[in-house]
């Protein structure tokens, strides 16, 4: 596997979703983008309801000298496609794992449970919340979310929320990415559904989809950073 060099390849600049972090992406998209020579960029989220235009910041500074690949994972996904319609100039291709919505987030279950998660941060506190949002869940994820909830500390509750009312593009704002996408989905999500994903599919004009499931992530994270960046690959990134 070539892994290019700092400053030598094409710039991905990932974004992580509701709650989550620069860990959990750069573990998802760090070594896929090596493996097709492009160097991943994984901004650390800044907490609080400033959240989504911290990471326009982060693309913006990425894209100051050329056009950068935007990309992310649920609510980071929704941002990238959105900075990539203000962008279009400067958007060299996008990788979106996991939409949650689009338009606007209504009763999206992402949205959802982003706002019952909000409402548990600032009744019972983080690790309160924690307690409540981990039972049952595979440890994997419970460990995921103890680290990235932790690390957004008194900011959480004010981060959850500002991803659970944003809009996202809505199907004709998607309509006018004339750029390669790549979109990758799992069949057994139900915060991020398949058919979402399969909206967004048909309204961009030049994207593919692939598709793995969230008992394969929870061993192998890569595996969704190789479905986005594989269905990239097929749109014609590059």
């Amino acid at each position: 596997m070539n892994v290019a060099e700092p400053g030598s390849a094409e710039v991905a600049v990932l974004l992580p979703g509701t709650g989550s972090d620069d860990v959990f992406v750069r573990s998802v998209f760090e070594v896929p983008f090596a493996a097709v020579c492009a160097r991943a960029v994984t901004p650390r989220p800044v907490p609080g309801p400033l959240l989504a235009e911290a990471c326009f910041t982060a693309l913006d500074e990425a894209a100051a000298q050329r056009p950068v690949i935007a990309g992310g994972v649920s609510f980071g996904a929704h941002l990238a496609a959105e900075w990539a319609l203000a962008n279009l100039d400067r958007c060299a291709g996008l990788v979106l794992a996991l939409p949650g919505w689009h338009g606007e987030p209504g009763e999206a279950p992402g949205a959802v449970s982003a706002r019952a998660s909000a409402d548990l941060v600032r009744s019972l506190g983080v690790d309160g919340a924690l307690a409540v949002a981990t039972d049952g869940v595979p440890p994997w994820l419970a460990d995921e979310l103890t680290r990235s909830w932790r690390g957004y500390s008194d900011g959480l509750a004010d981060s959850l929320t500002a991803a659970a009312d944003r809009p996202a593009p809505t199907l004709a704002d998607l309509s006018r990415l004339d750029t390669p996408v790549g979109i990758a989905s799992c069949d057994d999500d139900p915060i991020h559904p398949r058919a979402i994903a399969e909206e967004w599919l048909k309204a961009l004009p030049r994207a593919t989809m692939c598709t793995t499931r969230l008992d394969i992530i929870g061993v192998d994270p890569e595996a969704l950073g190789r479905a986005a960046v594989l269905a990239w690959l097929r749109a014609g990134g590059r």
